[in-house]
């Protein structure tokens, strides 16, 4: 005797509600490899993540849906997931910002590499820092924290009702703030030391023209920043704990709020 299993429309819509907000997240969450992989991979992590959150789908009375209304609720719930992905992304940008000042700085945008992240041509210490970002996002449990707010947002915020406020859109994009704050002084220390390098070299070849080190900047510099952002990646999981606690703050805010 075979077992039959019966959905009604109104949990079917709550399904497609539920999975449109979750696959949002993954149009800009920084998840290693993720872009480079194929298309069915990500359709189905977000398939997998919305039948994880069955017991929150909500039930809809289908009489009281039409077209219109769904496809209100469908634009609704894919702004809140890609603002989610938005502000999760914030955290990778910072390290990828400081990365890309010390690239132009140091002399590494002269020669690129594939990025496995996106798979664009960028410069080698850009994809170190962009996939330590990206570990590091599993590494302390971001992942899980997101989900669990997630989980809670069908009941505090069901799907169908999120509308993105300007206090919020302010608030979203005064935390996307901390991309160049924080990874200006991530790097400010080496960046001084460069400039220091610079000025000694300039003063040694101003007091013996014979002497061409200018042609020695270059090497001297690339070594210097290859073996201090090795020392700055130690910190790399500190800085992105602290920063972590701040876009979390900001995801709360908006699936909670």
């Amino acid at each position: 005797m075979g077992t039959e299993l019966h959905l009604n429309t109104g949990t079917l819509l709550g399904f497609l509600l539920v999975l449109v907000r979750v696959a949002g997240v993954f149009v800009f969450v920084p998840l290693p490899g993720v872009k480079a992989g194929p298309e069915v991979a990500r359709a189905v992590l977000s398939l997998a993540i919305t039948l994880s959150l069955f017991h929150f789908w909500p039930v809809l009375e289908p009489e009281n849906i039409n077209t219109m209304v769904l496809i209100g609720q469908i634009a609704s719930e894919a702004a809140l997931g890609i603002t989610i992905g938005v502000a999760t992304s914030f955290l990778s940008e910072m390290f990828q910002m400081g990365a890309q000042i010390l690239t132009l700085q140091a002399g590494y945008s002269f020669a690129s590499t594939i990025d496995p992240t996106s798979g664009a041509d960028s410069s080698a210490l850009l994809s170190i820092s962009e996939t330590c970002a990206g570990l590091l996002f599993f590494g302390i449990g971001l992942d899980r924290q997101i989900i669990q707010a997630f989980a809670q947002s069908l009941i505090t915020r069901p799907p169908g009702n999120f509308a993105l406020s300007l206090s919020m859109a302010h608030l979203v994009v005064q935390t996307g703030s901390l991309i160049f704050s924080t990874g200006l002084r991530l790097v400010l220390p080496i960046l001084a030391l460069l400039l220091i390098v610079e000025i000694s070299l300039a003063l040694l070849a101003r007091l013996n023209t014979q002497l061409q080190l200018m042609s020695l900047a270059f090497p001297i510099k690339m070594l210097l920043t290859l073996a201090l952002f090795s020392w700055l990646i130690l910190i790399f999981p500190q800085l992105y704990t602290q920063s972590s606690h701040q876009i979390l703050q900001l995801v709360r805010t908006v699936l909670l709020s």
